[in-house]
């Protein structure tokens, strides 16, 4: 290449290069200059659609609103809590993190001047506010949020269920069903701690060799139509170990039983997909009714036995039986029994943990 050609191709380069650079300067220059316009134009739109929006729906509340739903006494008390208490003690009053919040808040900016000021602290919204309040007047309503949370706990650490917690409070009858080696029990109870059926059924067939799954159906298929109509289903939930040999045919046995009540319970999931039985832990059972005893579940024969004869003499007891059900069981509690059915008195109580922890 000749010095004139790369003279000429350098110049043709630079000018090129010239140019991007101006086409890339004009068009920054413009992309901010309607960058600018549309933040001006969004500012504008934002402050016409605030003021054009009706009173209730303002993402602020009126000023004096909270203010105005208490009277002056109570206003005082709020204020009262609300600058004086320590987190431990708003802890005892209401959950989560607003205790630190409320504690925070008040190291930072002083004591609380109105009620209206607590909805300045961070997360808090009206709602909030007034839940905070309400619950500060009201001692009962505290004990009663607080016995709520303890009973959800218990319910998520020991009910093994696919279905929503807020399903199954709305139950108006649960059937709880224990079986063992040779039976299978069951307990139907509504809502109202009322027991509406309350029987056992002896299996023959269970912890027979071969375990041929056929027997295995044909005996709980006929015990289940026998089983009263309910919203759920609960199955007693037994850990076995593993480690002993001779638990395994123990272990297998109760798969089985409980495989063969799921199928049997949840005719209906291939067309609803609904779940209508769940487990509960006999350990957590146990513990509800303080029947563990150095690690291990012990009877609890004796208390379905003092909530029977409860239900019999008193005028209102915790548990109430139909004169049916007290005529047919009158003795079964005797002491001279052998027959000590355990799995009747283990599906009563079974019923009752689930009612205390989800639906009372």
């Amino acid at each position: 290449m000749s010095l004139r050609s790369f003279l000429t191709c350098f110049r043709a380069g630079t000018i090129l290069w010239q140019s991007h650079q101006e086409l890339y300067s004009t068009f920054r220059c413009r992309t901010l200059q309607y960058s600018c316009w549309w933040g001006k134009a969004l500012t504008l739109a934002e402050g016409i659609f605030s003021n054009s929006l009706p009173p209730d729906q303002s993402s602020r509340e009126p000023e004096r609103e909270i203010d105005d739903k208490y009277t002056t006494e109570q206003r005082s008390a709020i204020l009262q809590v609300l600058n004086t208490a320590s987190e431990t003690e708003l802890l005892n009053i209401m959950g989560g993190k607003k205790p630190f919040r409320i504690v925070d808040y008040r190291t930072k900016h002083g004591p609380f001047q109105n009620v209206q000021s607590l909805m300045k602290v961070p997360q808090f919204k009206y709602k909030t506010t007034v839940q905070v309040c309400d619950l500060i007047l009201d001692p009962a309503a505290r004990e009663q949020r607080k016995k709520k949370t303890w009973r959800n706990r218990q319910a998520v650490k020991y009910i093994e269920s696919l279905i929503e917690l807020e399903k199954l409070q709305t139950a108006e009858s649960i059937v709880s069903i224990v079986f063992g080696t040779q039976k299978i029990a069951w307990a139907h109870v509504s809502r109202n701690l009322s027991v509406l059926d309350w029987q056992r059924v002896e299996c023959h067939g269970f912890m027979k060799k071969p375990y041929k799954a056929s027997a295995y159906l044909e005996e709980i298929f006929a015990v289940v139509s026998k089983i009263p109509e309910a919203d759920f289903y609960i199955l007693e939930k037994s850990t076995l170990s593993v480690e002993h040999n001779n638990l395994i045919p123990l272990m297998f046995h109760r798969r089985s039983v409980e495989a063969i009540l799921f199928a049997l319970f949840n005719v209906t999931f291939m067309t609803d997909g609904q779940h209508r039985v769940l487990c509960m832990s006999r350990y957590g059972v146990g513990k509800h009714f303080d029947l563990i005893v150095g690690g291990a579940r012990t009877s609890g024969r004796n208390l379905a036995m003092q909530l029977f004869l409860e239900a019999a003499t008193s005028s209102k007891p915790q548990v109430s039986f139909s004169k049916d059900l007290l005529l047919q069981h009158r003795n079964l509690f005797e002491t001279e029994s052998r027959n000590r059915e355990e799995e009747m008195c283990d599906a009563l109580l079974q019923a009752l943990a689930f009612c205390d922890w989800v639906v009372q």
